[in-house]
């Protein structure tokens, strides 16, 4: 329940007042410490998509939309979770992918929203919240990006974040 209220917190701060503090922010290192965090188990994590791109944010915000990423990811995946980033021009995209269920097409803007938990295509096994996906969008969105989801190459979800690349 703490963690529930923790979560909302975060989320009405976020949406009423953004972040505070932009600074230089390698994504990619957030990405692979959070990858280490998750590889102590049976999961296969494949990381050679990932790149040096560098986005203009808050650090801890960011890792937040990281976490809940992949954390999402591993949830979801049967065998295996790959992450990707990279610059392209003018912006940066991490991939979250995994081999699980994936969302249904008619579910895709609404696993975004707060509380929702999808109860045939995304499992209800060990008791997500249904706030980490709203909290990514949210925390995107006060940064200027986007957050979408789609099917991934491996079968499963592919989460996919476009922020403005930094300096």
């Amino acid at each position: 329940m703490q963690r529930i209220v923790e979560q909302m917190l975060l989320l009405t701060r976020t949406a009423e007042h953004g972040t505070t503090t932009y600074d230089d922010v390698d994504l990619d290192d957030l990405v692979l410490a959070d990858v280490r965090r998750l590889g102590h188990g049976s999961l296969r994590l494949d990381t050679t998509g990932i790149g040096p791109a560098r986005v203009r944010g808050d650090a801890g915000a960011l890792a937040q939309v990281v976490r809940n990423l992949l954390d999402n990811a591993a949830r979801h995946a049967a065998t295996t979770v790959a992450v990707s980033v990279r610059a392209t021009g003018s912006s940066v995209v991490l991939l979250v992918d995994d081999d699980g269920h994936g969302v249904p097409e008619a579910e895709r803007e609404r696993v975004f929203e707060r509380f929702v938990r999808l109860d045939e295509a995304r499992a209800r096994d060990d008791g997500g919240s249904g706030l980490g996906l709203a909290i990514v969008a949210e925390i995107v969105r006060v940064h200027g990006g986007t957050t979408s989801v789609e099917t991934s190459p491996a079968g499963g979800a592919r989460f996919v974040v476009r922020l403005p690349a930094g300096g």
